[in-house]
Order: structure tokens, then sequence, then C-alpha cells
């Protein structure tokens, strides 16, 4: 025997047992996912992970599906599909929105039964198409446009080049810039507000999840009010938009603001706004950007370089349902005359008696959602 032999004698009894040699595959395979896992997550810690970057998917919510659009609908759909060929486009409809509701807000996803309850029991169309766009855009993120919302530009103009985009977690635009109305008894809620027909949010949003909160609370003591359940409570137009609507919108904005900023955010910074301000990690764009064109705000016209979409207000007939404000004045009954009664001979030239005109209604600035 060479020196150093021993040294190198192959061991013996050390032959693998023919179990573990059937096994091998299925343990390393185990091992193998047990790293993917805990390295890129499941689907639901993949759905978790925040990203800096908005999600780039377009949402809508609509009564039917894209296929079955009118015309009208789907030439105004098509501008968001074709300004931003890059970004996936997604519509809720009446048929597949509380399935959605269920499948993220169940058992199986946040495990929220509450928001579950209020959204299946509710049968104000309004309050619905709010409440489920802050729900999607808790869950996904992305843009939310209403249905009659024309895309002018593309969505990257979203964000100004001189903003990173890293530092934002939300975008909205001006609607409402009318201060000077901030004691009028029934156009004070309603004179500041941002626009919730068109926005951006990154998903997973705090404050979003808070707004749909307030929103579930506020339906359940609206209908300990009436005395009634959720699926009969009675909105006007100003409930609805002081509830679900801009002016809710824009409350729970600005506690958000003040809250990160750690001082009290009001209107008065976005009052008269020249340019885009980031205050809190919400992004604030001026008037022009989402409400060109309303007539009041200054809000100057969809030709102006800083307009980026255009609100054609076909499909809010919603306030048809939800009646506006009237002056105690519009209610006094007037009495007509009784033409069951037979004139006197001598007035039979006399001129007809005349309705009453009624007098025009206060309107909201902006006009509705």
């Amino acid at each position: 025997m060479k020196i150093g032999e021993d040294m190198f004698r192959k061991p013996e009894n050390l032959a693998v047992p023919k179990q573990i040699k059937r096994t091998l595959p299925a343990l390393i395979g185990i091992v193998v996912l047990y790293l993917f896992l805990s390295t890129c997550g499941g689907r639901g810690d993949m759905l978790g992970q925040k990203s800096p970057y908005f999600p780039r998917k377009i949402w809508q919510t609509w009564r039917v599906g894209p296929l079955s659009f009118e015309e009208r609908d789907l030439s105004i759909a098509r501008t968001w599909t074709q300004k931003n060929p890059s970004y996936r486009y997604e519509v809720l409809t009446d048929q597949n929105d509380l399935v959605y509701v269920e499948t993220y807000f169940g058992p199986y996803g946040f495990n929220r039964p509450d928001i579950v309850y209020v959204y299946r029991e509710l049968t104000a169309k309004i309050i619905k198409a709010d409440l489920l766009r802050y729900l999607v855009m808790y869950v996904e993120g992305g843009i939310y446009t209403d249905i009659d919302v024309e895309a002018l530009r593309s969505a990257d103009r979203f964000i100004p080049s001189r903003f990173d985009e890293q530092d934002i977690d939300m975008v909205v635009g001006v609607e409402i810039d009318q201060p000077e109305f901030h004691a009028h008894p029934i156009l004070g809620s309603k004179c500041m507000s941002f626009c919730q027909w068109t926005f951006m949010c990154k998903p997973r949003l705090p404050v979003m999840l808070r707004l749909v909160e307030n929103i579930i609370q506020w339906l359940k003591e609206v209908a300990r009010a009436q005395n009634v359940p959720l699926s009969q409570i009675y909105l006007d137009f100003d409930e609805v938009i002081s509830g679900t609507g801009p002016s809710a919108f824009t409350k729970v904005i600005l506690e958000e603001m003040s809250q990160r900023e750690g001082r009290d955010i009001t209107w008065e910074p976005f009052h008269s706004m020249q340019e885009s301000k980031l205050i809190g990690g919400i992004l604030v764009l001026t008037v022009e950007a989402f409400a060109a064109g309303q007539g009041h705000s200054d809000s100057g016209n969809h030709n102006a370089k800083p307009a980026l979409v255009k609100h054609h207000y076909h499909a809010s007939g919603w306030p048809n349902a939800h009646p506006r404000y009237h002056h105690p004045l519009h209610d006094v009954p007037v009495q007509l005359p009784d033409l069951s009664v037979a004139v006197p001979a001598a007035q039979d030239q006399a001129a007809p008696a005349q309705a009453p005109q009624e007098m025009p209604q206060p309107t909201t600035p902006g006009g509705g959602q």
C-alpha cells in the first residue's frame, strides 16, 4: 500500500437507502418551492407587495360590459385604450360587481363581512357606483374614470415631469374651487372639492379604506335614523354628494394630507392654483386637468394644454332619483282657476290665465359627478 492510501480509502456502509433515493426528488422539489415562496411570496403576498409605481390599468364601471356598450360609450371608452395602449383595461358591471366585492372582501380576501353586507344590501345605484370605485382602487389601484369621461391625452401626463412617481401615492384634480360660497346654506358643503370621476391610486392606500369605512358607518346611521333597512334608505342630491361623492372624497383626502404632514391642511393651498402641488404624497392637479369647461372655478376649456380628460356628463342621470334642494317657495301650492266653472259672458274675450312660472332652482357648481 502506498503512503497516504488509507487517507483516501472509500468509507464502508455509506450507501444511501433506497427509500431515501426514491423520495429525494420530491424532497428537493419541496425545498425549492419553499425557497421560492419565501423569496417571492405566494399570490396573496405578491398582491400585498408595495410597488413604487402606479399600476398601468384603467378601470370603469357600467351597467354592461364593453362588448355591449352603446356606440357613444364605446367611442369614449376607446379613447382610453387608444391613448394608453400599454395599459390594461377592465369594466365592472351590474352583473359581476358583487362577485368582485365578495371575492376580495369575503372570508378568503380581506375578510370584511361588513363591507360585503352593505354592498349587497344597497339598492341606490349611485351609492354603489361611488363605493365600488373606492373598493377597486383600494384593492388594485390604477386609474378610475367614469364611463362618460373621454381621454384627451395619455395617462402618462397625469404626473408632470418635475415630480417623481415614486414619491406619489395618489393623483387627484380640483373640480370645484368656489370658496366664496362656503357660508351658503346649500352650496357651502359643495363649493370646494376634488374630482372623483377620474383619479389615480396606488393599491392598498389606507386613505381609500378609511373612505370606505366612513361611508359604511354613514349609511348605517342613515338607515337607523330613517328606521329602515339599508335597501330602503332615501337620499337627496346633497346627501349623496356629502355622503359618498366629491365632498366625502375631498374630506378624507384633506384629512390624510393633514395626518401625513403633521399640520392642518385646508383648501387654501388649492384655491386658484396655477400649477400642480404635491402634499403628503398626494398630487393635486389644477382644475383644467380633469374638470375643464365647467363654466365656473376658472376651469378654462378643453383646448387648454393642461386639460387631460373631458367629462360629457351623459351618464350623470342619477340626480333624477335623488332630487336636488327645493326652496320652500317652490313648494307653496298654487291655486289655479277652476276651468269647469262657467266663465261670465263679459269675460269671454279676456286673455286666458297663465300658470305661474317656476323660480329657477339653486344649482350646484359642477352639476354632478
